[in-house]
C-alpha cells in the first residue's frame, strides 16, 4: 500500500452531452452604478463554452447540453462571480451583477519574497505534471501566480487573483484557470488544487495536427477516471477496458511494539550517542511496514462498485476499503514513475502492460454521486493514488469532451 498519498483535485460539475439543449442569455452590470459591463468574460466552468459581453453588457450562449453547471463570470477590477445553475431547453434570462474588488480601494503591499524562483519552479512542475503531454504544456502568465512557503507548515501554496493560461500544445486547448487554490503540502505528503477552468480550442496550422490534437485527445480519455466513472454509470465497466479489484489494508500487530520500543530507546538516550548496535536496531525497526495491502484477485462484480435508485435513475460510487483500477487497453507513459514522497528524487520508470490507479471514498457514508457525464457531485469525495494521481493538465479534457463514436460493423 502507498505510505505517500498524492491528490489531485479539480472541483467540476456539469452534464453529458444529451439530446435537450438550452440556451443562456442576459446582461452583466455594476452591482454599484447598474452600468453595463464590455468585454465581462461569462463561461461554464470546465466546458468550451464561453462568450464575452457587447458594448450593452449583453451575452448569448446557445446549444448547450442540459444539466447542472458552475456558472463564472471574470471582470478587470471586480470579484470573480459564481453561480451554479441548471440549464434547460428553453431560455433563461439573466440579470448578472459584478461587485468592485476591494483592491481598487486600498494600496497593495508587495513583498519580496527570496525564494519565489524556487517555489515557483516546484508549483509549477507539480500543478502541470510530468507526463509526456504535461511537458507540451506551458504557463502563459507567471506573473500572476502568487507563490508562498510557509516554513512551520512545510507548506507551499499559489494562487492567483486573476487567472492561469495554461497553453497545451499536446491536446490542443488553452485553459484559463480561474480562482486556483493551490496547496503543496510536505509534511502530511499530498497535493491538491481547484478551481473554474475555461477551455479555448487552439487553432492548428494544418490538418495533420488537428487530426494529432484529436488522437492525443482520445488517448487522454481512455483510462480516465471520467472513462472509469462514466462506465461505472453506464455499466460498461468490463466492456470499457477495464478491470477492477478489491485492496484491503491490514494494520501490522508488529508496528506498535516496534515503534513503542524505537521511542522508548531514543528517550533515554536523548542526551547521549546512540551505540553502533543501538542504531542498527533503530534503524532495523524503522523497516517494519506499518499495515500490508491485500489484494482480491476476483474481479468486482458491478453491484459491488455502484448503488442506482430505481425511481430517479440516479447512480452512486459505493465501495469499501480500496479499489484497484486497471486499464488494460493502454500501456502507462513513458515518464510514469513509482510513486515516491513528494520532493523525494524520482524513481526508476515503471515497465508494465496497462495503467494501475488506486481509489478510495472520502466520505463517511462511503459513496459519491456520478452525474451522466462521468462527474462527481462531490469532487472531493475521492482520493486518487498511481497512475489516476500521475496525470495532471496535460490529461485534462473539458467536462463536454465525447470521444467518436466507434465506425460500424462491415457487414
Amino acid at each position: 500500500m502507498l505510505r505517500y498519498l498524492l491528490v489531485f483535485l479539480c472541483w467540476l460539475s456539469g452534464t453529458m452531452v444529451v439530446h435537450a439543449q438550452g440556451t443562456l442569455s442576459g446582461t452583466i452590470r455594476d452591482s454599484l452604478t447598474q452600468k453595463p459591463l464590455e468585454f465581462a468574460s461569462i463561461f461554464l466552468a470546465s466546458t468550451t463554452y464561453g462568450a464575452t459581453t457587447n458594448a450593452s453588457g449583453q451575452f448569448t450562449l446557445t446549444g448547450i447540453p442540459a444539466g447542472p453547471y458552475d456558472l463564472i463570470v471574470s471582470y478587470v477590477g471586480y470579484k470573480l462571480l459564481k453561480r451554479s445553475i441548471t440549464v434547460r431547453n428553453e431560455p433563461q434570462p439573466l440579470n448578472l451583477l459584478l461587485t468592485p474588488s476591494s483592491q481598487q480601494l486600498k494600496g497593495v503591499t508587495v513583498r519580496p519574497n527570496p525564494n519565489r524562483a524556487s517555489d515557483y519552479q516546484k508549483f509549477a512542475e507539480t500543478f502541470l505534471g510530468q507526463t509526456s503531454f504535461s511537458k507540451q504544456c506551458r504557463i502563459r502568465n507567471p506573473d500572476d501566480v502568487l507563490v508562498s512557503y510557509d516554513v512551520d507548515a512545510n507548506e507551499l501554496t499559489a494562487s492567483s487573483p486573476t487567472f492561469l493560461q495554461v497553453d497545451n500544445a499536446a491536446l490542443g486547448y488553452r485553459v484559463k484557470y480561474y480562482g486556483l487554490k493551490f496547496t503543496l503540502n510536505f509534511k502530511q505528503q499530498y497535493v491538491s488544487f481547484y478551481g473554474w477552468p475555461i477551455f479555448e480550442e487552439m487553432q492548428p496550422r494544418n490538418k495533420r495536427q488537428q487530426a494529432h490534437w484529436l488522437a492525443n485527445r482520445l488517448k487522454a480519455y481512455h483510462g480516465s477516471l471520467v472513462h472509469f466513472l462514466r462506465s461505472v454509470y453506464t455499466n460498461q465497466v468490463a466492456s470499457q477496458g477495464f478491470l477492477v479489484r478489491k485492496l484491503r489494508v491490514v494494520p501490522n500487530p508488529r508496528f506498535a511494539r516496534t515503534d513503542s520500543l524505537r521511542k522508548a530507546l531514543l528517550l533515554a538516550r536523548r542526551n547521549q550517542p546512540l551505540s553502533a548496535p543501538e542504531v542498527d536496531s533503530v534503524e532495523r525497526w524503522t523497516k517494519v511496514p506499518h499495515s500490508f495491502s491485500l489484494l482480491y484477485l476476483t474481479e468486482r462484480p458491478i453491484d459491488s462498485l455502484r448503488r442506482v435508485e430505481a425511481a430517479s435513475g440516479r447512480v452512486w460510487l459505493r465501495f469499501r476499503d480500496y479499489l484497484q483500477v486497471n486499464y488494460l487497453r493502454e500501456s502507462p507513459d513513458p515518464t510514469y514513475q513509482l510513486p515516491r514522497p513528494v520532493g523525494a528524487p524520482p524513481a526508476p520508470a515503471i515497465k508494465a502492460d496497462w495503467q494501475i490507479s488506486l481509489l478510495s471514498l472520502t466520505s463517511t457514508i462511503r459513496e459519491a454521486e456520478i452525474l451522466p457525464n462521468g462527474q462527481l457531485v462531490e469532487p472531493l469525495a475521492v482520493f486518487t493514488e498511481q497512475y489516476w494521481g500521475f496525470e495532471k493538465m496535460g490529461e485534462l479534457l473539458p467536462i463536454d469532451y465525447a470521444p467518436p463514436a466507434a465506425p460500424p460493423p462491415h457487414r
